[in-house]
């Protein structure tokens, strides 16, 4: 691009012929009105970068004119410099590059001081979900992606869970103890690799925006391959919590009985203010150049729905998990969701629990409160 400037402004040296410059206008601006801002940012770069290279045309000893041209050179290295700030936002927030296996039998875990201690139980609970029977299942997204996932079934005709794990996770690192949870009340569990992770297809993770419409694709898939009369509880952990709160919002089918959201954000907008602040950087400017480069390049607006909004329309009973010593998702996230939820709902706070930690230091808290608030429609047992 920055040749053909360069050959359009050589054409307007030599011939002064001003529908070269009328070109080189309409090729930004058709970039910046066919919704491709990425690609404007990048010729208008291109553009000021081969004016820079042609000023001898209009300087011709005008000091006036070589201030100017010194003033876009400034200017397209701030263009320059935004877009590279942008894209490593982009690269640091959202992209994900292909995870390794991990090797042989190791069980992975999340990382941190505090889940150390539940290491034992953790690794137990997935060494025994992965010697369980499950069927592995498949779905195309919206966008043409596969995204997969494993059934384990409880019992025939058993309510199911639909589980999304969290933010850069696993299912098999998020979701073992969830499986558990689920035969002990009674329901059988689907849990989904979502984009980017394990199997699934994709690059990008979108903090939500495009999860959530995963999340109906697999309820549509459900209802077909399950039979009609299936019931359906959309549960998640954080990210995946926010995930099914999103979709709580649409209009979903009869089928879904419920919602269990453990530990989520009400925004990806606050969420990430939130890292940004213990990162030390400035917030609002770091997450100008975060939101930009999930524009730029991830193609996807951040704002363009949330948890706290989407549960202001929802229609099912939701449950709200949250450790009250989380410091990466603070508790105050699932208050603010709450409030907002339209539906009936409950909030279980969990007194010493981190981050995702709700289940495994009040395992009994966590049961009874599900027992109670679903009741027995939405469990096989006797």
């Amino acid at each position: 691009m920055a040749e053909f400037c360069l050959d359009c402004l050589n054409k307007l040296n030599e011939t002064r012929d001003t529908k070269c410059l009328t070109l080189l206008i309409i090729i930004v601006n058709d970039s910046r009105t066919n919704g491709k801002n990425h690609y404007f940012l990048t010729n208008a770069l291109a553009l000021l970068a081969a004016l820079v290279l042609q000023s001898k045309y209009l300087t011709d000893g005008d000091e006036t004119m070589e201030i100017m041209w010194i003033l876009l050179g400034i200017a397209a290295v701030v263009v320059l410099a935004v877009l590279l700030i942008a894209y490593i936002c982009y690269r640091m927030a959202f992209f994900t590059p292909r995870r390794k296996n991990v090797p042989g039998d190791a069980i992975e875990i999340p990382k941190g001081e505090i889940y150390e201690v539940f290491r034992e139980p953790m690794e137990a609970w997935a060494r025994e979900v992965r010697a369980m029977p499950h069927e592995a299942v498949s779905i195309t997204s919206f966008d043409g992606l596969t995204l997969h996932g494993k059934f384990y079934e409880y019992a025939p005709g058993a309510p199911i869970e639909l589980m999304f794990h969290g933010y850069r996770g696993s299912a098999e690192r998020d979701l073992p103890g969830g499986v558990q949870r689920c035969f002990r009340v009674g329901r059988s569990a689907l849990i989904v690799s979502q984009r980017c992770s394990g199997k699934s297809g994709g690059r990008e993770i979108t903090f939500g925006i495009r999860e959530h419409r995963d999340c109906l694709s697999w309820i549509e898939f459900m209802i077909r391959h399950f039979g009609p009369e299936v019931k359906i509880i959309l549960t998640g952990i954080s990210m995946g919590a926010s995930t099914v709160l999103m979709a709580g919002g649409r209009k979903l089918p009869d089928n879904v009985i419920g919602i269990l959201a453990d530990c989520g954000y009400s925004s990806a907008r606050e969420i990430i203010k939130v890292v940004i602040r213990q990162m030390g950087l400035p917030v609002e400017l770091g997450y100008a150049f975060v939101k930009l480069g999930a524009r730029l390049y991830g193609h996807f607006d951040l704002e363009e729905t949330s948890p706290v909004e989407m549960m202001k329309r929802c229609t099912v009973p939701v449950i709200f998990f949250h450790g009250e010593d989380d410091d990466f998702v603070p508790c105050e996230m699932s208050r603010i969701n709450y409030e907002a939820c339209a539906s009936r709902k409950r909030l279980v706070t969990i007194p010493g629990a981190g981050h995702g930690l709700s289940y495994p230091v009040d395992p009994e808290t966590y049961l009874n409160a599900l027992r109670e608030f679903f009741g027995p429609e939405a469990s096989a047992q006797n």
